[in-house]
């Protein structure tokens, strides 16, 4: 699947007045606009992920996202390789001086995309897994007369301290690591240290029921061990340490009230949001668990927490089973 790339011009940045110099949106289409630009459904990517991997996992013939039906557009947030990244940017802001983005940067981008490139002006559903989740709810609290929908899966409007704790573990990971140079290796890369990460990532992703059960035989791993080196190194080797580092700053200071709209004040933004919202959250979340969705449906107007009983954690979306769970709810917001 062939990537298109969006020219943002010098892109403003929210947090300390930095600017990207010619910056870029990586994004794919699925799908074919109607005459009235109202079958618009957009799904951010989530971390480490590009356009093509978001396209695989969540759209489908036979999926709620169908693209016979909808038109899907899919953007690369910042830091993810596609769009501007410390991996693709030239000097002088390469590599470990590439500026810090936040998830408000990558929605201002994306709606930039959707309205000069597409004419459009009202999406039908915003929708998509992890980081993506955390930008459905800046569309939503950004552009309320736009967004008619969201679905944002294991993710959260705010990132929380315990999840702070997780990041912080894998980023010392990779820093730790003295190929890593401050972010300026060239043909040696810090791959000891995004190892470490991979291992302390393996505890997070799935549940300890998934391990108890020995889920993971399902990949074809006879213990642990072989688990972390057939699934979980092999996934993050293939992704440049500096970008994984960038998503993470992202990551890490997601907060849905950091914006001068509202000051701040988190429960604002919530209440900013005037989509059709239904939260799905995988109850075995170690990162995002339900406990801070609660708060979020308790706070969005008219929201609905629907928790999918999986053994699979975090990584629920790319169960089967769990796909189902997920499924029905964006069908329905759809269907709305």
């Amino acid at each position: 699947m062939e990537h298109r790339i969006f020219e943002l011009g010098d892109f403003a940045l929210q947090k300390g007045g930095a600017v990207i110099p010619d910056a870029k949106l990586g994004y794919v289409t699925l799908g074919e606009l109607n005459a009235a630009k109202d079958n618009v459904v957009v799904c951010p990517t989530w971390f480490t992920a590009t356009p093509s991997d978001t396209a695989y996992w969540l759209t489908g013939a036979e999926r709620a996202l169908n693209p016979e039906r909808w038109f899907i557009v899919i953007p690369n947030h910042f830091g993810a390789a596609v769009s501007s990244s410390p991996s693709n940017t030239p000097a002088p802001f390469d590599r470990g001086r590439f500026p810090r983005t936040t998830t408000y940067d990558s929605v201002v981008a994306q709606h930039r995309l959707l309205t000069e490139e597409f004419g459009i002006t009202r999406v039908r559903l915003v929708s998509s897994w992890s980081m993506g989740a955390c930008q459905s709810y800046a569309w939503a609290a950004l552009h309320p007369e736009m967004v008619d929908a969201i679905a944002p899966i294991s993710g959260s409007a705010r990132t929380a301290n315990f999840n702070k704790v997780f990041l912080a573990g894998n980023i010392r990971a990779i820093t730790g690591d003295p190929a890593w140079n401050g972010g300026f290796y060239t043909t040696n890369p810090p791959i000891a240290g995004v190892r470490a990460m991979a291992a302390l990532y393996a505890g997070w992703g799935f549940s300890e029921p998934f391990y108890r059960q020995e889920a993971f035989r399902l990949f074809g791993a006879a213990d642990p061990d072989e688990f972390i080196e057939l699934f979980w190194d092999q996934f993050f080797q293939k992704c440049d340490a500096n970008d994984l580092l960038a998503q993470m700053w992202t990551w890490k200071h997601n907060d849905l009230g950091d914006h001068p709209d509202f000051g701040g004040d988190f429960d604002a933004a919530l209440r900013a949001i005037q989509a059709r919202t239904i939260i799905i959250q995988a109850e075995t979340d170690s990162y995002f668990p339900p406990v801070d969705s609660e708060y979020e449906a308790r706070t969005i107007p008219g929201a609905e927490l629907r928790v999918i009983p999986t053994i699979w954690g975090h990584l629920a979306p790319f169960n089967p089973e769990d796909q189902t769970f997920i499924d029905r709810a964006i069908g329905e917001l759809l269907s709305d």
